[in-house]
Parts: structure tokens; C-alpha cells; sequence
């Protein structure tokens, strides 16, 4: 059936001006109204308006001009809202004899098929417009319910929308179903809407990871690098550049980053690549903001996994206000808000810190925020030296840390995500060498913490914020 007729109205108006002159090529009349009639009249494409085809003066400041029988036709008008919206779902409930674009990348293809078919829209293009569009009415609805409904940010009733991505081999084991999908807004450089560069199909272990990561090095001062394993941090570092804090966060565990996931949060140039592709190493996948051409060559050329490797480009978009954060149960969600933390003053509890150890606190804070919990980060010099994670007791977490760390313990500082219930676990780290300590405070026992780190001669820092990750 030949398409005869087109209504173009919409808020996004790229690509408007090419598509509306395509349409025309195929002897296609143009309605149009508002703000994208005078877009396409600026770019010489004659139009009618839609109050002359109707007959009816615009009402409502010109909010309901579309909402006319000889616009939606049949039955739709019974059942659907005024508006915007009910002029696309008409659209949409009508896609047999109607085709209905609410996605300005979808007009190369509309005018493809209309090339194709003399005039006409095949049928499962059309119908599959038409679920977009009833998709995209709803992301409208929902976010008006949620905004409307929230209190705090926190909807009365909360729909969530995500797009799929692709279907997953697998999911955390090889016997588990899984896709990959995305949400329609961006907070920022994110994997969810990152540029693939390719390789070996990203598994959902590898999406976990490669989030943990980013969100990681996100939080860390810049240059830095960090590489995530089993969705814990094996190794992260800060250096004069990409490649030094690179070679620093694979020294901190070399046994543990192999197999890992590594992250950074500025390019990654070719004498960074140079390092990652040594022998030595093996990266499952490897994120930065951006790579210049050399470093992708090198990556993919220069060691004998570099065809495999999932390079992706996380982009250098600026961060926006922190996400929520979704976590399913069984028949429900848990949701909150992302974990960030304001600039609070860090209260001494123990002595003070030098400038360096201060320095040192911080960055092992920062760490220790992306570690499961009970979580204990002892750094140096802006590098991870060990790494306590996910045990039961805060005790065992400080046993593993300084078992990794070994005597590079000796003169640095740790981090604990959560308050010492008891002064064992902040003995065991100044037994091993450790100066410095920050943890949050709140403890009943916080006295005797504090009296501990004093006969130690510990600095312990209280910063008033705990970072559990379950």
C-alpha cells in the first residue's frame, strides 16, 4: 500500500530535514505543525499545516491540535489519551495501515523499505515500529508516574525500562539464561552504553566486572588503573601516567590480575598498550574513556590473546547526579540511592596523618568502597598492596590483606569499610607494619579501638561513612 501521506511532529529533530525531503522524493504530502513545521519550511520543503487539513483551529495552546478524526481515524480514538502520546499510539494501534517513527535512526530504514516496496512499508517493519512506539509512550508515561509519585526520589511505583542489548551465551554459569539491557538515560561514561571494539563475546561475568572496574577508577584520582576479579579489585594504582599506574596496579597482586579486568580513567595510548600486551599478562577485557588507533593496534596485534580481548570505550562524558541502584529479589526489588559520599571532615581518633599518609587514606578509601564486605585495603604510594574481601569476620578480612601484602605492609596505611567491632583486627594490621588506619566509627567498642591504635602508635581516622557492599 502506498504511502500518501506523512504527519511529522516531533520534539527530537535530527535527521528531520533529510528524511521529510526523502518523503517528498516519493511523491509523499507533508503535514505539519508547531516547531518542526517551521524546521523543515527554514529547509525549503513545502508542507501543509495540520489546523488547514483538519479544518479545526488549534486549542489548548496548540497542545491538542493533532487529536482529530481525520489524524487518528477508526476506532483508536475511543481508547487512547489526548496529546502527543495518543497521536503516536493511534499510530501504533493502527500500524497496519499506518507506519509510526519515534525514533529519528529508524528513517533511513523507513525510507529504504518505501524504495524497496514502491511507496510502501513492509508489514513487520511496521509492526515492529509500532511495539517501539507503545514502548516509547510508556518510558513517557512512567517517568511522569514516577516523577509525580516520588518522595526523595523514591517512586510510590517504580517501573523500570530497559532496552536488550543482545542475548548473553550464558549467565553466571553455563546452565543459566541471560541478555544484556540498557537503560534509556545515561548518568555518564558507563559500559551499558559503551563502544565495543570487539573480540570475544562479552559473558555477563565479564559485564559485572568491567561495571565494578569503571565505577572504580571513577572514584580514584587521575591518572589511575584498576583491575577487577570476580568482582572484587586484585590491584589498583595511581601514577604520573596511564602506563606507570597501569604496571603499579598489576604489581600490587601479579598472580591475581592475571585473567582480570582492567580499567582506566583517561586514554589509554600506545605506550600503555605496549605494557598491557607484554607476555607477561592476560586480560579477559580492557575499558578506558578512549584509545587512540596505535594502542588498539598493539592490543590486538601484539599478544597471542589480542584477537580475543573485549576492548571497549567507555567515552568522556561528564558525570552527572548519581543513579539509583536496582538489586533483584526473589518476587521484588531492593532499591537505592548510588553510593556516594559528600566531603566530609574526617575526624581524628588516633594521632594525625602526615600529608602523604592523609594522601595514601584516601586513596585506600576510595578502594575499599568497591570491595565486598567485611572489606580491609592496605595501600602505599597510591597503590593497593593487599586486598581482605567477602569474609564473615573483619578479623579474617585483615588477616588476608596483610598476607597479601607481605612487608610492603611495613610503613602503609589501610582502610576499613566498616567499624572495628572489636581492637583484633586493627592489631593485626599494626602488627604487620601498617601506620595509619580510617574506618567510620560507631562502634560501641570505638574507645577501645582507639586506646589500641594509641598504644600501637597507629593514626586512626574516623570518617563517618560506611561503604558495606554485598
Amino acid at each position: 500500500m502506498k504511502i500518501r501521506l506523512a504527519l511529522l511532529s516531533v520534539f527530537d529533530k535530527s535527521g528531520l530535514v533529510e528524511f521529510a525531503r526523502g518523503l517528498r522524493e516519493f511523491g509523499v504530502d507533508l503535514l505539519s505543525t508547531g516547531g518542526t513545521a517551521k524546521a523543515l519550511r527554514g529547509a525549503g520543503i513545502a508542507l501543509t499545516e495540520v489546523a488547514a487539513h483538519t479544518g479545526s483551529p488549534e486549542i489548548m495552546d496548540g497542545r491538542v491540535k493533532t487529536l482529530h478524526p481525520r489524524i487518528h481515524g477508526e476506532e483508536a480514538i475511543e481508547n487512547i489519551d489526548i496529546g502527543g502520546p495518543a497521536m503516536v499510539r493511534s499510530a501504533a494501534k493502527n500500524h497496519r495501515y499506518v507506519t509510526v517513527i519515534t525514533d529519528p535512526a529508524d528513517y533511513p530504514r523507513v525510507l529504504e523499505s518505501i524504495s524497496r516496496r514502491e511507496g510502501g512499508v513492509g508489514d513487520m517493519l511496521r509492526r515492529e515500529l509500532a511495539v517501539k512506539a507503545f514502548a516509547h509512550t510508556s518510558r513517557y508515561d512512567t517517568a511522569i508516574a514516577s516523577w509525580l509519585g516520588s518522595r526523595d526520589g523514591l517512586p510510590e511505583l517504580l517501573a523500570l525500562q530497559y532496552e536488550k542489548v543482545e542475548d548473553l551465551r550464558y549467565g553466571e554459569n553455563p546452565h543459566q539464561k541471560a541478555a544484556w539491557y540498557r537503560g534509556f538515560s545515561r548518568s555518564g561514561p558507563s559500559i551499558a552504553h559503551a563502544k565495543f571494539h570487539g573480540g570475544k563475546e562479552l559473558s555477563y561475568n565479564n559485564i559485572l566486572d568491567l561495571d565494578s572496574a569503571l565505577d572504580l577508577v571513577r572514584d580514584l584520582p587521575t591518572p589511575a588503573a584498576a583491575i577487577v576479579k570476580h568482582n572484587n579489585p586484585c590491584g589498583a594504582a595511581t601514577g604520573p601516567g596511564a602506563a606507570e599506574a597501569f604496571t603499579r596496579a598489576v604489581a600490587g597482586d601479579p598472580v591475581s590480575a592475571y585473567g582480570g579486568i582492567l580499567a582506566l580513567n583517561v586514554p589509554l595510548d600506545v605506550e600503555t598498550a605496549d605494557r598491557v600486551a607484554a607476555k607477561e599478562n592476560f586480560f579477559e577485557a580492557v575499558v578506558a574513556p578512549a584509545i587512540t588507533p596505535e594502542a588498539m593496534r598493539t592490543l590486538r596485534e601484539k599478544p597471542k590473546w589480542g584477537k580475543n580481548v573485549r576492548i571497549l570505550e567507555s567515552g568522556t562524558d561528564p558525570v552527572s547526579a548519581a543513579p539509583f541502584a536496582v538489586r533483584g529479589i526473589r518476587d521484588g526489588i531492593l532499591y537505592q540511592s548510588a553510593d556516594s559520599e559528600s566531603a566530609a571532615q574526617w575526624i581524628p581518633s588516633a594521632g594525625s596523618p602526615t600529608p602523604s599518609q592523609d594522601a595514601d587514606l584516601r586513596f585506600a578509601w576510595a578502594v575499599c568502597k568497591h570491595v565486598k564486605s567485611n572489606a580491609i585495603v592496605i595501600a602505599r604510594d597510591g597503590q593497593v598492596v593487599g586486598v581482605g574481601a567477602g569474609q564473615m569476620s573483619r578479623l579474617d578480612s585483615a588477616f588476608l590483606a596483610v598476607r597479601k601484602a607481605g612487608e610492603r605492609a611495613k610503613g602503609a596505611v589501610a582502610a576499613s569499610d566498616a567499624f572495628f567491632p572489636f581492637p583484633d583486627a586493627l592489631e593485626t594490621l599494626a602488627d604487620a607494619g601498617v601506620v595509619a588506619v580510617a574506618h567510620p566509627g560507631g562502634s560501641i567498642r570505638d574507645a577501645e579501638v582507639a586506646a589500641a591504635a594509641k598504644k600501637r602508635g597507629v593514626t586512626l581516622m574516623v570518617t563517618g561513612t560506611r561503604h558495606f557492599r554485598h
